[in-house]
């Protein structure tokens, strides 16, 4: 019985600290590398974006000349980022959600997370020569 007692206040405290909220984390003006010494051309760009969201499951979508909307659906979750970019910098900046209890400039943990592996894949891209 104590077992499950024990067992009882393990799983509730799971839950709890599963359920934190962080600031919002967004991506202002990351510069964008040169590449064997020359500047990546705005396709150039456009395509490193679209790689690195598609290798993470991020669905891209064009809006604009220079803007990109990318959707991350996990299971009844839904993150929307807009990424405005040139051909020396991109934002990731935050513009809506489904199930991620935000509030107040604060959002679910797990989304700064996705934020940060978002832009860990992009950059990867954009050394790609």
């Amino acid at each position: 019985m104590r077992f499950r007692s024990a067992l009882g206040v393990l799983v509730l405290a799971l839950v709890i600290a599963g359920c934190r909220t962080a600031p919002i984390t967004n991506v202002d003006d990351a510069v964008i590398p040169t590449v064997a010494g020359k500047t990546l051309t705005q396709e150039q760009v456009r395509s490193a974006i679209i790689r690195g969201g598609g290798a993470l499951g991020w669905q891209m979508k064009d809006e604009g000349p220079d803007k990109l909307v990318a959707t991350l659906l996990i299971r009844t979750h839904t993150a929307v980022v807009d990424i405005p970019y040139s051909t020396t910098s991109y934002s990731i900046k935050y513009r809506s959600s489904i199930n991620l209890d935000e509030s107040g400039g604060k959002i679910h943990s797990n989304y700064n997370g996705w934020i940060q592996n978002l832009q860990k894949s992009i950059n990867t891209q954009l050394s790609v020569p």
